[in-house]
């Protein structure tokens, strides 16, 4: 493991830019960026199209260490190149930012008021290359939706099942039950989490950690004893459908979570925007993101 990278992850001022979008939500992201389904056919050209729009994020000068700690990229994207070298590697040496990668296959239908992800059966593989290209650590994401034990039980058991694999390849694991915004019981669903975690993050081994990847909570400040709970290097939160500005809003009122935004970091970027309208969009949400990760 990178011992810069670490220490940089642990205690950098920053967020994480998390641009990982798979197969299923990529239409969407591309829509949202003024590409229409209708401008492209099939797979290929639509992850084309994706890491064009991923490169041009990546490479735009607003883009660096100096603000950004991490990005997260999907297994497409880790295996393409920026400007001649593989994505993780152009983050690293180039822009100072720490590659993660997604890992998870997607997830399971709804059971108990959560969804566990999918089966991943080449896991061990894929840790392996991603590895050999430089990616520091790894995301995978399940989804909560009501508070009831058992789904929330299932979910995070999981997750740190499959995040003690992971750290036994020698990578840093973000571990990602979300919790639906939309949720009628928000806040009764993150005590149950709360929980569970605390309880999980037993079975981490002594001198190694894990990172929390959490919806902003109901409660300010909810999070704390995991933000200082020896066994995790950093609680990042999603946006999770929140926009830009009420994201930063819940963010900055969390003192010690910083931000791993998705749709909020790309929010009213555009195909259609000259390289100068483009930076200064990109200058403008980065910097209000980084602001708002600094409580």
């Amino acid at each position: 493991m990178n011992d810069t990278q670490f220490q940089k992850v642990k205690s950098a001022d920053g967020f994480v830019a998390a641009l990982d979008q798979s197969g299923g939500s990529t239409p969407k992201a591309l829509a949202l960026y003024g590409v229409p389904p209708e401008s492209y056919s099939g797979d290929e050209e639509m992850f084309d199209l994706v890491h064009e729009m991923r490169t041009r994020i990546i490479t735009s000068p607003q883009f660096n260490g100096d603000r950004v700690l991490a990005a997260i990229l999907f297994e497409n994207t880790m295996d393409r190149q920026i400007e001649g070298r593989g994505t993780a590697e152009y983050l690293w040496e180039v822009k100072n930012v720490v590659p993660f990668l997604k890992v998870d296959k997607g997830l399971e239908d709804e059971v108990d008021g959560a969804q566990v992800m999918k089966p991943m059966p080449g896991l061990d593989e894929l840790l392996a290359r991603a590895r050999d290209l430089g990616i520091f650590g790894t995301k995978m994401r399940s989804v909560i939706k009501l508070a009831n034990p058992a789904g929330v039980s299932a979910v995070v058991t999981q997750q740190f099942d499959v995040g003690l694999q992971i750290l036994a390849a020698g990578l840093i694991p973000i571990i990602e039950p979300e919790i639906d915004i939309h949720s009628p019981e928000k806040a009764e669903a993150e005590a149950l989490m709360k929980q569970s975690i605390l309880e999980q993050l037993e079975r981490v081994p002594e001198g190694e950690s894990v990172m929390l990847k959490l919806t902003l909570p109901e409660t300010n400040g909810f999070y704390q004893e995991l933000v200082d709970h020896p066994k995790v290097l950093r609680v990042v939160a999603l946006s999770g459908g929140y926009t830009r500005e009420e994201s930063n809003a819940r963010l900055a009122a969390n003192p010690g979570v910083i931000a791993s935004f998705s749709r909020a970091f790309t929010e009213g970027l555009t195909a259609q925007q000259s390289a100068q309208e483009f930076d200064a969009l990109m200058d403008k949400s980065i910097q209000s993101i980084f602001e708002a990760s600094r409580t």
